[in-house]
């Protein structure tokens, strides 16, 4: 049977701060520019996650996508949206808040709860010319 790509999109608010603590101010200025901010920053992020596997013959399914959500919403979103991904989120806890940090902590907080389809990726859009992607 063909394997197919499915794609769940979840959006969510956050604040962050990027600045490297074991960095002096100016290399941190110089480094992260605007996004150093100490007042901090926010985006409205767009968050793709991408499961791929086997059609199920009994529902055409490849995933559920609403089961899909709601792990999605149990173990991400809920500790994000509207969140300091600095100061707020346990599964960032000491990461640098870069938005490559945090799809790898998306992709570790909700691979453990997918079975039946192979996690493919973990994207997230959080500007309109800055987008990540991480496979895992």
């Amino acid at each position: 049977m063909p394997r197919v790509a499915v794609t769940r999109r979840i959006t969510f608010n956050a604040a962050h701060r990027l600045h490297n603590p074991n960095k002096s101010d100016e290399w941190n200025r110089e480094t992260f520019g605007k996004c150093n901010s100490p007042n901090w920053h926010g985006h409205n992020y767009q968050l793709f996650i991408t499961l791929e596997g086997e059609p199920d013959p009994e529902t055409g399914f490849v995933y559920d996508l609403a089961k899909l959500k709601q792990i999605v919403e149990d173990n991400v979103v809920s500790q994000v949206d509207h969140k300091n991904l600095n100061l707020d989120v346990p599964f960032l806890e000491g990461t640098l808040t870069s938005t490559e940090n945090l799809a790898i902590g998306i992709w570790n907080q909700i691979k453990p709860h997918i079975q039946g389809a192979d996690l493919v990726s973990v994207r997230i859009v959080e500007t309109e010319n800055n987008i990540v992607e991480y496979r895992g």
